[in-house]
């Protein structure tokens, strides 16, 4: 009796929506696998494409998983961890966007036929990582080094990884022309880790064949004024003057205030102004400078000035673009004009303006310190050529990881192949429960190949088993076949150039792990009153007080 008369503690403020349990763990689980869903199809050389058209009305066609991932708005909690480990595999490596998202969706999934029994998810937690940092072992195990060979032979074994990224990408059917020109600027910029140094210029019109790779910085034409088209447009080893500050006439009225007792003064305040923007012109022509560049604005003025003197300018100059031409020309960006010593000033073997399809560029080329490079990219339609600049992000990016830590493993689901049997083989060796979660991992790992299978068209079911068989033989010499795209079998993926950084495979190994882990450790879902409902009880307050006001109104008409 007395247990009856407890009062009801409430903790959480009304309306709150909280759900706990086997239900909540579940349903974190069906989300997470309907967004694997949805990317599933996009992987591999096969891969379909998504068009996603946003409220604004853009249209963005992809098959790059990040890209996917960032324009979905996802507004399911637990669905929103995939989209981070999308972003850290692009941020981090580039390239395994769609990989990561699949693995962990499959990891889950095999996870939930465990969960439903009963089993706690910590134990499940536990079997995962435990097998996850076998799975890293093994892959560096199976790792092929592109250290120690010379020049030739590294840049070919780059653009194999290279060409293998573009092989999923709308524009695979150009990947060998593609992947040389991803190498050579990746060269270009030698040790410098950062990617800004290769610009991607996009010039509607051609074909993809017309793209080309400029041996340096190249600039699109910036706005100009009458006077640009009388000065000249090419020079042999011109000095280039970098500067951040306007050259226009200004009226210099600052916070400022003149009174002038006699008209006459007014001239010389005319003329004051007049001779700042000279003496900046100036400065500049003695500076010994051909080509002038300026992140904000060079007037009619200033323009020309500089045409009268034979001397290219160039104002409203991307920051990007002006930081690039520092780096590749050896300048240094200045605010002002005053002092401009040799040192400050950057230089170039041919300064030119070429016609580009629609567009003017300025091209910098054969830079003393050469280290940056500019690809201009051609194609028909805009969402063509955006996606091909992600294309090549991409394969930039793994290219520059190849570089870095110069290990390769065989691509087309070899690698996931060989780590699933060595898992299922030592689940074996265990004794309890965690044999049984070690196994579904590894049966979740051969989700790659089985949907390279299925994107392609092929039978999943014959193309694994033969996998399997090949990859169980003792001698170890199918540890490196993959799936055959072209003939619906296998194939030995490292004879057939198809590699890829082994970095790729560890870092979307890592993160699918812990995202999967993070989604099982959560058992509650606490989801606060939603802000619009105070609101709501706001207005409806407001409109009673209005009400009464109203009627104590009436009543006092009504007794006069």
């Amino acid at each position: 009796m007395a247990s009856m008369m407890q009062p009801q503690i409430i903790l959480l403020k009304e309306g709150t929506d909280t759900s706990q349990g086997k239900a909540q763990l579940l349903s974190n689980i069906n989300a997470v696998t309907a967004v694997g869903d949805v990317l599933r199809t996009t992987l591999g050389p096969r891969g379909m494409d998504k068009l996603i058209h946003d409220d604004k009305g853009s249209v963005t066609i992809s098959n790059d998983g990040a890209t996917i991932m960032k324009l979905l708005d996802i507004v399911h909690p637990a669905a929103k961890i995939l989209v981070d480990i999308a972003k850290s595999q692009d941020s981090e490596v580039g390239d395994g966007t769609t990989t990561v998202v699949l693995l962990a969706a499959e990891f889950l999934k095999e996870a939930k036929p465990f969960v439903e029994d009963g089993v706690h998810s910590q134990n499940l937690i536990r079997s995962y990582r435990t097998a996850s940092t076998l799975a890293i072992e093994k892959v560096k195990e199976l790792v092929v080094s592109i250290e120690g060979k010379s020049v030739e032979e590294k840049k070919g074994m780059l653009a194999k990884c290279a060409a293998t990224t573009l092989s999923s990408k709308l524009i695979g059917g150009e990947k060998e022309f593609f992947a040389t020109m991803v190498v050579d600027a990746v060269m270009a910029i030698g040790d410098d880790d950062r990617l800004n140094l290769i610009g991607i210029k996009k010039v509607p019109g051609g074909n993809m064949r017309d793209s080309f790779l400029v041996d340096g910085v190249d600039l699109k034409k910036t706005f100009s004024y009458a006077g640009f088209e009388q000065q000249p447009k090419k020079f042999l080893n011109p000095k280039i003057l970098l500067l951040n500050i306007e050259l226009e006439l200004k009226s210099e009225k600052e916070n400022a205030e003149i009174r002038l007792s006699d008209p006459s003064q007014y001239q010389s305040i005319v003329d004051a102004e007049w001779n700042i923007i000279y003496d900046k012109l100036d400065k500049c022509v003695e500076s010994g400078a051909k080509v002038v560049l300026s992140r904000l604005a060079i007037g009619d003025l200033a323009t020309q000035y500089f045409a009268d003197r034979d001397i290219f300018c160039a104002g409203r100059v991307a920051e990007e673009d002006l930081n690039r031409v520092a780096a590749a020309a050896g300048g240094t960006v200045q605010t002002s004009v005053n002092n401009i010593i040799p040192e400050v000033l950057g230089t170039c073997e041919i300064f030119e303006e070429k016609q580009v399809g629609g567009e003017r560029l300025n091209i910098f080329s054969g830079c003393p310190s050469g280290r940056t490079a500019t690809i201009v990219l051609r194609g028909g339609a805009d969402q063509f050529i955006e996606e091909a600049e992600r294309s090549l992000h991409d394969a930039i990016m793994i290219v520059r990881r190849a570089v870095k830590n110069s290990t390769v493993v065989p691509g087309g689901g070899a690698i996931d192949m060989e780590v699933s049997k060595y898992l299922r083989q030592h689940s074996r060796t265990i004794a309890g429960k965690s044999q049984l979660f070690i196994n579904s991992y590894a049966k979740a790992l051969e989700v790659i190949p089985r949907q390279l299978c299925d994107n392609a068209g092929f039978d999943a079911t014959d193309v694994l088993n033969k996998l399997r068989q090949k990859h169980a033989m003792q001698s170890g010499e199918g540890a490196s076949y993959g799936v055959d795209i072209n003939t619906g079998g296998i194939a030995d993926s490292y004879a057939n150039f198809v590699w890829e950084p082994a970095v790729v495979k560890i870092n979307a190994i890592n993160a699918a792990t812990e995202a999967a882990c993070l989604i099982l450790s959560v058992d509650e879902t606490v989801k606060n009153p939603k802000s619009e409902s105070a609101q709501g009880d706001a207005a409806a307050g407001a409109m009673g007080r209005g009400r009464g006001g109203g009627g104590g109104r009436g009543r006092g008409m009504r007794r006069r």
